[in-house]
């Protein structure tokens, strides 16, 4: 794989495919994390006196459609703060401006306005692959998908090589994935079963012990037998959690906080035996169990909150394992948006060992899956 920082840039014109699907709320991005994870590739090119257009996408907007909540114009804002120098919106793959306007950064709007995006089309892979001298693969969070802009691009241009980013997640990880020492715990949380049900099944072979979150915890709870009410569940998945959860490696909480409501009404601390047919476990709360597993492993996969964390009636479970994780001599890895947030929140990063911007792509490399975007780029040659 060819690796920007073995390139010769200077004065060169970059289209760098970055990920800065961020949280934003009322205009303002509310976890920077992924926009500084760029830096180190934006500050390379910029001491070689490059000029960038920046391309991500943000949320899922409908395919070529604008929807102003889904435009770029705040990480903008919060980029040129971070970046230390005006980050310019560009609206059009058309605009004469790109590369020639009064800022050496620029960012197109979002990607996925653009039609042919998702559909990962040759026209569009090729307009984006080849605007300017080179196109930098920099997004690791968005190298399992083959959209046009993750994939086609590579393809179709005449140099594409891979960003500093990019180069950092695939040597922790394929560290991490080759050298595991055990006992090795895996936390995965998240909304459903079946979107992660193939990676909890090839981490519930690997791993010694698996802490489900979220409403997959709920499903698993529903599977041991339990009253869940209201809560978030996949009736569809129960079946396979159950024959999960007698392979004997899930741990299910033993107490967890409900409510009737999002808001916060009437909550309740409650043993998972307990649940009311109108309540939702929308938080679950750290056992001496899980802390003593937490504390014991030699490594730590983490991916997902346990609860509703960005309300503070419902975080206390999230806290409380970044902390577990913060306190173990273990080697930890994180990753996934809503993980980086809650342990931004909650903890120091450099407590945790290595914190990846990726979510579906992070669990999917530890698997051993080949990424589309890592294996496009693995097949180019430098012209």
């Amino acid at each position: 794989m060819i690796k920007l920082s073995s390139l010769n840039i200077a004065n060169r014109n970059l289209v760098i495919r970055v990920d800065m699907n961020v949280p934003i709320k009322e205009g303002d991005v509310q976890d920077l994390t992924r926009i500084k994870a760029c830096l180190p590739t934006i500050n390379y090119a910029l001491d070689q006196d490059a000029k960038i257009l920046l391309v991500s996408h943000l949320g899922r907007p409908t395919e070529g459609t604008y929807e102003e909540i889904f435009s770029l114009k705040p990480v903008a804002k919060a980029a040129s703060e971070i970046f230390g120098q005006r980050v310019e919106v560009i609206e059009s793959i058309e605009d004469p401006a790109i590369f020639h306007g009064n800022s050496s950064i620029q960012l197109l709007e979002n990607i996925r306005f653009f039609d042919g995006e998702k559909a990962n089309t040759e026209e569009l892979g090729d307009k984006l692959g080849n605007l300017g001298d080179l196109y930098v693969f920099d997004a690791f969070g968005t190298s399992h998908r083959e959209q046009a802009s993750t994939h086609s691009s590579i393809i179709h241009a005449n140099a594409a090589c891979s960003g500093i980013l990019l180069e950092k997640e695939i040597e922790a990880l394929t560290k991490a994935l080759n050298n595991t020492q055990k006992p090795y715990t895996a936390i995965i949380g998240g909304a459903k079963v079946s979107t992660k049900l193939e990676l909890i099944k090839n981490i519930n072979s690997k791993a010694d012990h698996v802490i489900v979150g979220g409403g997959i915890a709920n499903t698993f709870i529903k599977a041991a037998g339990y009253e869940v009410g209201q809560s978030l569940i996949e009736e569809s998945m129960v079946t396979i959690a159950k024959e999960l959860l007698d392979q004997g490696k899930v741990i299910l909480p033993e107490k967890v906080i409900t409510s009737e409501t999002f808001e916060g009404k009437n909550i309740s601390e409650r043993g998972i035996s307990d649940v009311g047919i109108n309540e939702m476990i929308l938080d679950q709360l750290v056992s001496e169990k899980i802390k003593d597993i937490v504390l014991g492993s030699k490594t730590i996969l983490w991916n997902g909150p346990l609860g509703v964390f960005e309300n503070d009636y419902f975080s206390k479970g999230t806290e409380e394992l970044s902390k577990e994780i913060a306190k173990s001599n273990g080697f930890s890895i994180a990753g996934g948006g809503e993980t980086l947030s809650a342990i931004n929140k909650f903890i120091n990063k450099d407590d945790v060992s290595y914190c990846s911007t990726g979510g579906g792509a992070f669990l999917e490399f530890m698997e051993g899956k080949d990424l589309p975007s890592i294996q496009a780029l693995k097949a180019k040659t430098y012209r």
